[in-house]
């Protein structure tokens, strides 16, 4: 195990069913084949890869170099090369923090790489040192990628690289938790974290590097379309020793024969049915006569009737289907039923326990539940309630309904690969080609680019919810970074303006992503100021704010100069937003908010506004938002009496 002794597991998901599963392995320390000295699996709240690394920093569990894999993994490389070279640049360069390893997959089509979703490396091969990552898909405007110029100027050679694979491998030193731990706002770890580290290389000075393998097998099962790819891989035997006839599980017994097909003990195939290579079939399945299946995978306890035809599909454990039906590159779940002279278009999952009636066509991409949900999604109330059947989708005697999930609106990669069969067809979309490099910005303008998703815009949004396409997540964290900088060095706002004002235009942020920049480069350095140096948050704020140039960048820019009360408010709730995510959020919301009000930056009427609108939501108002409001409550009545004692005075000056 390529000399791994302690194991941490964070799950996102399913603890319950992962614990169960790793105390009944050979994996956990109290068997006698397990190879670990110790396995943990840590109770978290976290919800992203980024509160886990967070958290895993404030336990320090962490004292020497570590290995970082995610758990979807299939591979079956060695490290050791890529260990070793790790460990000879740590000790030439206490700066060489962390080394990825990537898989080369050509620069042609290959079924393990994202779909969509375009990963650009750019590389020193003299030192094989990552030097900027960016990510790219068909949805944003400006087809090219902005590389600093002084890269250019400082390293001879440089690779630009849009076929390597992502393992999800990440050979780490300390370093690299305490870089998650200063950034509270990075998530995931190549779009948010690498990109941020290697923009702040002036800052930190800290370097990644790549370890690029062209042997042997990698690759994450994250989505459906990954799911399809790594399961055929597994049955073209690219994964071996990973593949069924190994039978690395308890109780498995599947042995490979001629022609291709792996199958089990007590496998029941008809004279007549006819079961291709490159096919899986699990215990106690029968097939029926006249029966083909090809290119498939299909569980245990399965009973498949005559003159079905099953190709490219995943069935898994204690399905039925009918006679005469058929299957065409689609994932049925465990306990499924389809009926007869049914026919299951490409890409359709059918998931547990649903029922589909006799000659019933289920459409393409279909995805059909009997899951419960949530009677209200704009509720607090997590009581979920049984979804009446739909039988214009499983046609009559059928059980299920066709799920449709509001969240996968949330972000370009759930847009890409919601589905098992990658598409755009839905998406009207340039067919422009992806520059990797460009020398000077677009000539066409951003609201040019911008007007090519119109169709869509609606319903691609950011996580802010400001209607605008997620795709400005690099203005945000460069935008957030140059001002960070700034306020750090504590020199004059004014380039630090102009550098923010070029990164506005050049991607076309809105008001609302702009002000939402402003507020989290703030509150993250007088967060920082307030737990390093120990600085009392009023303080903290008076010394973030008295930056030359800050006071006018704040009134001009985050507010604007009209002052509107809507910019005002906008901009306080950025402020709350991004403080719920910080230690001592409250205490820094109510510093700040005083601070602006004296600054004259945010209005009485403003706060007060602001105020009773988070009041009037009531228990609709997220508990943490809420939360983190509540010291700002004694700012706010202060407000309210001086407001009163105007008016009375105001009121006895008319009467005299």
């Amino acid at each position: 195990m390529s000399g791994v002794a302690d194991i941490y597991i964070y799950c996102g998901a399913h603890t319950a069913d992962v614990e169960r599963y790793i105390q009944a392995s050979k994996w956990h320390p109290s068997s006698a084949a397990s190879p670990f000295n110790s396995l943990e699996i840590v109770k978290t709240t976290a919800r992203s890869v980024g509160d886990a690394m967070r958290d895993l920093d404030s336990r320090d569990l962490i004292t020497g170099d570590f290995l970082l894999v995610h758990g979807d993994l299939v591979s079956n490389l060695p490290i050791d090369a890529a260990l070793a070279a790790h460990r000879a640049r740590r000790i030439a360069d206490k700066n060489a923090i962390m080394t990825m390893i990537l898989r080369s997959g050509g620069l042609g089509t290959h079924r393990t790489k994202s779909m969509g979703i375009t990963p650009v490396f750019v590389v020193d091969p003299t030192k094989s040192r990552c030097l900027h990552y960016e990510e790219m898909n068909p949805l944003q405007a400006n087809k090219y990628v902005n590389i600093d110029p002084e890269l250019l100027s400082d390293h001879n050679e440089l690779e630009i690289r849009t076929d390597l694979i992502d393992c999800g491998i990440d050979i780490c030193t300390p370093d690299v938790l305490a870089l998650w731990a200063e950034s509270f706002d990075y998530e995931v770890p190549r779009r948010h974290f690498l990109h941020g580290v290697l923009k702040d290389y002036e800052l930190n000075g800290k370097t990644i590097h790549t370890e690029v393998v062209e042997d042997h097998y990698a690759a994450r099962v994250f989505n459906l379309q990954s799911y399809e790819a790594v399961s055929k891989d597994v049955l073209g035997r690219w994964t071996y020793p990973l593949v069924p006839d190994s039978n690395l599980l308890a109780g498995q017994s599947y042995k490979f024969e001629r022609g291709g097909l792996c199958k089990e003990n007590d496998v029941m195939l008809a004279r007549t049915c006819k079961v291709g290579k490159r096919t899986v079939v699990g215990k106690d399945t029968s097939i029926g006569d006249g029966s083909v299946v090809s290119n498939s995978i299909i569980g245990r306890r399965c009973h498949i009737g005559k003159n079905v035809t099953i190709k490219n599909a995943y069935i898994w454990d204690d399905v039925v289907v009918g006679d005469g039906s058929t299957v065409d590159r689609a994932i049925i779940a465990s306990e499924a039923a389809v009926g007869r002279n049914c026919k299951i278009q490409p890409g359709a999952l059918l998931s547990y326990g649903v029922r589909i009636a006799d000659n019933k066509e289920v459409k393409e991409s279909s995805r059909i539940t009997c899951a419960k949900r949530k009677a209200d999604d704009y509720s607090d109330d997590e009581t979920l309630v049984t979804v009446p059947t739909d039988t214009a989708v499983v046609g009559e005697g059928g059980s299920g309904y066709g799920f449709d999930d509001d969240s996968d609106a949330e972000d370009e990669a759930t847009i890409f690969h919601t589905n098992l069969i990658y598409s755009t067809s839905h998406l009207n979309i340039s067919t422009d080609s992806i520059s990797t490099i460009s020398s000077e910005v677009s000539a066409a303008s951003p609201h040019e680019g911008r007007s090519r998703h119109s169709s869509f815009g609606g319903s691609i949004i950011s996580d802010d919810g400001d209607g605008h396409t997620s795709s400005n997540e690099n203005f945000h964290h460069d935008a957030v970074a140059g001002l960070l900088d700034a306020l750090k060095e504590g020199g004059d706002f004014g380039a630090a303006r102009l550098e923010f004002m070029g990164l506005r235009l050049g991607n076309d942020a809105t008001d609302h992503q702009m002000r939402r920049a402003i507020a989290v480069a703030f509150t993250k350095r007088i967060a920082q100021l307030v737990e390093a140096q120990k600085i009392e948050a009023s303080k903290a704020a008076g010394l973030a704010f008295s930056s030359p140039g800050a006071e006018s960048f704040l009134k001009e820019v985050a507010v604007g100069s009209e002052k509107r009360e809507d910019d005002q408010v906008d901009f306080i709730v950025c402020l709350q937003k991004d403080l719920v995510h910080r230690n001592n959020g409250a205490v820094i919301l109510a510093a700040v908010s005083q601070k602006l009000y004296q600054m004259d930056v945010l209005e009485e009427e403003a706060f007060l506004r602001w105020w009773e609108e988070s009041e009037a939501l009531g228990e609709a108002e997220p508990e943490e938002m809420k939360r983190v409001r509540e010291k700002t409550g004694v700012f706010v009545e202060w407000l309210r009496e001086a407001e009163s004692e105007e008016e009375s005075e105001s009121g006895s000056e008319e009467s005299d």
